[in-house]
C-alpha cells in the first residue's frame, strides 16, 4: 500500500483525535515500518489494518465509519495534488465511471507498483451508475467516502446504496443515483 495512504491517515487521526492518539495507535501496533512512512514508500496493508483496529478500539467507531471519514478526507488530497485530472470532468457520473479506464491508469503512471481496487461499470445512465468494487482489502467505505465528496465537489446531490456481494466486503455493488 502506498505511503501517501498512511501519511494522510495519520494526518487525519491527528487532526480529529489528537497527536496522543496517533502515538497510541502507533505504539500499540506491531509495525514492520516502525510507523515511519513516506508518501512515496510502499508498506504492508496489515499495518493499516492494525492502525484502524487500534483507532476503532480507542474511538468506539467502526472501521467502516473510520474508512468513510478517511475517504472523505482523502478526496481533498486528490483535489490538491491531482486537480488537473479531476478538472477534466464536468459530471460526477462521468468521473466515477472512468475510474478504471482513466483515473487508475494515471495513478499507475505515478505509482506503478500500486495495488488498486477494480471498479467494473455494470450500468451507466445520465443520472445513475452501478459499479462493482473488487479488492482483497475490503476498503469499500473508503471508496464510499471518495464518492460522497466527488458529488459534493460537483455540487450534485446523490443517493448511494452499498450492497456487499461477498460477505467479507471484497466485492461490493455501488448503486448511485443523482437526486
Amino acid at each position: 500500500m502506498k505511503g501517501i495512504v498512511f501519511t494522510e491517515f495519520l494526518d487525519l487521526v491527528e487532526a480529529k483525535f489528537g497527536l496522543e492518539t496517533v502515538d497510541e495507535i502507533l505504539n500499540k501496533s506491531d509495525l514492520k515500518s516502525n510507523g515511519v512512512y513516506t508518501a512515496i514508500g510502499t508498506y504492508e496493508f496489515s499495518e493499516m489494518l492494525q492502525l484502524l483496529q487500534h483507532l476503532s478500539s480507542k474511538t468506539n467507531l467502526s472501521i467502516d465509519q473510520l474508512l468513510l471519514t478517511y475517504g472523505e478526507h482523502f478526496f481533498q488530497v486528490l483535489v490538491n495534488n491531482y486537480g488537473a485530472l479531476l478538472n477534466q470532468y464536468t459530471d460526477p457520473i462521468e468521473l466515477l465511471s472512468s475510474i478504471e479506464n482513466h483515473i487508475h491508469v494515471e495513478v499507475m503512471k505515478i505509482y506503478p507498483e500500486a495495488e488498486l481496487p477494480t471498479f467494473e461499470v455494470v450500468e451507466k445512465q445520465e443520472d445513475s451508475l452501478i459499479m462493482i468494487y473488487k479488492s482483497s482489502r475490503a476498503m469499500h467505505h473508503f471508496g464510499l467516502g471518495l464518492m460522497n465528496k466527488t458529488f459534493e465537489h460537483f455540487n450534485s446531490k446523490v443517493t448511494i446504496h452499498l450492497e456487499k456481494i461477498k460477505e467479507d466486503g471484497t466485492e461490493v455493488r455501488f448503486s448511485i443515483y443523482k437526486n
